[in-house]
Parts: C-alpha cells; sequence; structure tokens
C-alpha cells in the first residue's frame, strides 16, 4: 500500500460519502452485544500458533501471484471453507495483467469471494457486510513471508467466519419457524468476505502497479448487473461496509479513523474493544487502544489516504472503514515481517474484536450461546443510534 494525498478524485468521494453519512446519521441503529456474548467470543490463539496453527501457518509462506505458493495458499482457504464452514458460497474473480516487472508475461490473479447469505434471500436482495484482506506477498525481496501484511489479516478474517457461522444458522433458522423470513421485516443482512490477490507493487506503487485484484473486481462489479427489480442494482451497492484489514499483528499498533462518513463504523469498533478491555477479554498488554479516535471531530479529518485494496471500490461510492495502522509496522516490507516477529496476544485480540464486530453488526446478540454473567450491576452495554 502507499501514501496518497487529496486530488480531484476526493472531490467525489467527499460528494458521495457525504450524502451517505447525512443519511446514516438519522436512520443506521443497532444494539450492541451483551456482557455475557462479548464473553464467549471465541479465542483463536491456538490457531493463530505460527508453526502449527491451523489458520495461520499455512498462509506464512512466499504467496507472489501465480506461484506455486500462491496456489498453495488458495487451496488452504478453500479447503477451509469446504470442510468446516460448507453453508459459506466460494467463488472465484480471475483476472490476468502484465507487471512492471515480468515485461510481456500476463500474471494470473485470482481474487476469492466467500459468501454466507440468508437461504431464503435472492443475491441482489442482501446487503452485505464485507470483510477484506489480500493474501499475496511481495515479489522482492525473495523469500518475503509478509505476515501483518497480510497473512495474519487473512486468519483473522477466517476465525470471524467459523466464530459467526453457527450463530447465523440459528438466527436464519429462528426466522424461518417464525414465518419471519422474507417478508421485508428488517434489511436482509449477509456476510462476505474478499480476498484479494496482487495487492503488492512489483516494482514501486503506482495506480497501475498495485491493486491487481482490487481494481478488476471493482469494474467488473460496477457493470455486473442484478436481476431487474433487485433491491441493489449491482455488487457493489450490495456493500454495505467495506472493512479492510491490513498490517494487523505488531504489538501496539494506532489505527486512526481516517473517513469521516464511517466514522461511526469505527466508533462501533472503539467501543467494542473498549467493553472487551474492560471486562478483561483481551489479553495484550498495549500501551493505548488500538483505535484511540473515537473523539475525533469533523474538522480534525483530512483529505489524505492510505492506498490500499479499498481504493477501487471508494471511487464507486462505497462505505469504507480501513483498519491499518499508522504508522505501519517496523517489520513493513522488510524481512523481519515473519511469524516470529507477530505479536499473537495483538493479533488474537484483533480477531475477538473484529468477530465481535461482524456479529454486532449482523444482530446476532439474542442468538449466541450466553452464559450468565457473575455480576449483573456494571453492564456496559446500550443501544446506538447515530
Amino acid at each position: 500500500m502507499g501514501y496518497m494525498r487529496a486530488s480531484l478524485k476526493w472531490a467525489r468521494i467527499g460528494s458521495i460519502a457525504l450524502v451517505v453519512f447525512i443519511f446514516s446519521a438519522y436512520v443506521f441503529a443497532y444494539e450492541e452485544l451483551s456482557d455475557d456474548a462479548l464473553r464467549n467470543i471465541p479465542s483463536g490463539v491456538d490457531d493463530f500458533d505460527i508453526k502449527n496453527g491451523s489458520l495461520l501457518a499455512p498462509i506464512l509462506i512466499p504467496r507472489v501471484p501465480g506461484t506455486p505458493g500462491s496456489i498453495a495458499v488458495q487451496h488452504h482457504f478453500v479447503d477451509f471453507f469446504s470442510r468446516e464452514l460448507p453453508k459459506w458460497k466460494v467463488d472465484w474473480h480471475n483476472s490476468t495483467s502484465k507487471t512492471p516487472a515480468t515485461g510481456n508475461t500476463d500474471i494470473p490473479f485470482k481474487n476469492l469471494i466467500i459468501t454466507r447469505d440468508p437461504p431464503w434471500a435472492q443475491a441482489g436482495d442482501v446487503s452485505r457486510l464485507t470483510l477484506v484482506a489480500h493474501y499475496d506477498s511481495l515479489y522482492r525481496p525473495e523469500g518475503f513471508i509478509g505476515a501483518t501484511d497480510s497473512a495474519a489479516p487473512c486468519a483473522v478474517l477466517m476465525h470471524v467466519a467459523r466464530s459467526i457461522d453457527a450463530v447465523l444458522t440459528k438466527k436464519w433458522e429462528a426466522m424461518e419457524a417464525s414465518g419471519d423470513a422474507g417478508l421485508g421485516l428488517e434489511e436482509e443482512k449477509g456476510v462476505q468476505i474478499l480476498l484479494f490477490d496482487g495487492e503488492e507493487a512489483w516494482i514501486s506503487w503506482t495506480d497501475t502497479d498495485s491493486l491487481y485484484g482490487s481494481r478488476a473486481l471493482a469494474e467488473s462489479w460496477e457493470s455486473q448487473l442484478h436481476p431487474a427489480l433487485s433491491t441493489y442494482q449491482t455488487p457493489l451497492e450490495s456493500i454495505s461496509l467495506f472493512v479492510l484489514l491490513d498490517l494487523l499483528g505488531a504489538a501496539d499498533p494506532h489505527v486512526p479513523s481516517y473517513f469521516l462518513p464511517t466514522h461511526w463504523a469505527y466508533q462501533g469498533m472503539a467501543k467494542i474493544e473498549e467493553r472487551m478491555r474492560k471486562l478483561d477479554l483481551l489479553k495484550s498488554e498495549a500501551k493505548r487502544p488500538f483505535l484511540p479516535d473515537s473523539a475525533m471531530q469533523a474538522s480534525q479529518f483530512n483529505k489524505g489516504y492510505i492506498g490500499d485494496d479499498h481504493v477501487p471500490f471508494m471511487l464507486r461510492g462505497v462505505n469504507v472503514l480501513h483498519i491499518i495502522p499508522s504508522p505501519f509496522p517496523t517489520t513493513w516490507h522488510t524481512m523481519d515481517d515473519d511469524g516470529e516477529h507477530l505479536d499473537l496476544a495483538t493479533l488474537d485480540d484483533w480477531a475477538k474484536i473484529v468477530t465481535a464486530f461482524a456479529a454486532e453488526w449482523m444482530e446476532l446478540d439474542s442468538f449466541m450461546n450466553q452464559l450468565p454473567s457473575k455480576e449483573k450491576p456494571h453492564a456496559t452495554r446500550d443501544r446506538t443510534e447515530l
């Protein structure tokens, strides 16, 4: 990813985003997870073991697009969902492109699109929380692993999917049993995971040497029409929030709030972190909150942003929550960005926070297997209306 500054593009982004922000300010409301539900968010620490963890260890190899390492990691993702989460639909979006490093050779880029929708809903009628990471690694230096960039975020998203899968089933089965399914009593909501190929530049970051997979998918989805009379005209319009994880897994991350129009979503995730810390559910020894900017005012936001896989979607009007630390980890784009330099307690905390955010977004509180609280008087839950 690279740093980008204000340009004429921002005028378009800003005008679209401002309308969305004003609209959401009046209509967005959701109920926070109870303390008991937060206590039941599972840890993924064993699965994040860098040698034997079932989720992370297979990704900690070089994953340059079109190479055997990339193919092996693709198989890891597909095997995981087909074996453990068969109700999630796995699709591919394939493209090819020449790169500055490979001359006239067409390099294949393979994005994975992994979706769980209400079983009765048509694809064009579902609003999807979209959780995103890239799985490719740098072409040079040779042998680069990219643990924070972005093997660890991919493992986090696998953990999130597994953690909410059974609860989604419970909710939707209960809706079908009550006769509420498909009646339009509430918005049809699903979850979508995008694992992008080709995020990294091959030589140096430019508009054309970067974001190969995400640029291709955003362009494709912009012109791909859902059936007539669908709630959403295109797959882009179906994205309720594009949550991009990148460079996560180093100790003491500082993740700013980058965009005013989705600051409410940032505040929601920050509130989850705050509540989980108060409940002693996060185990990293952080010197400060991961997400410290809840109190930012509108006047404090600027028009700069970090170039990453969200940009092709943001330019097309998609709401983006970018979860990337600034400054970047000290291991960024060095051979030290490997498993040994991950802080596993921090990584597991991110997995819990993002899982709770997804569960809250999908309104799963009453369907989670809640255990009786020992102490009820100090509940930290409220209803958010923005």
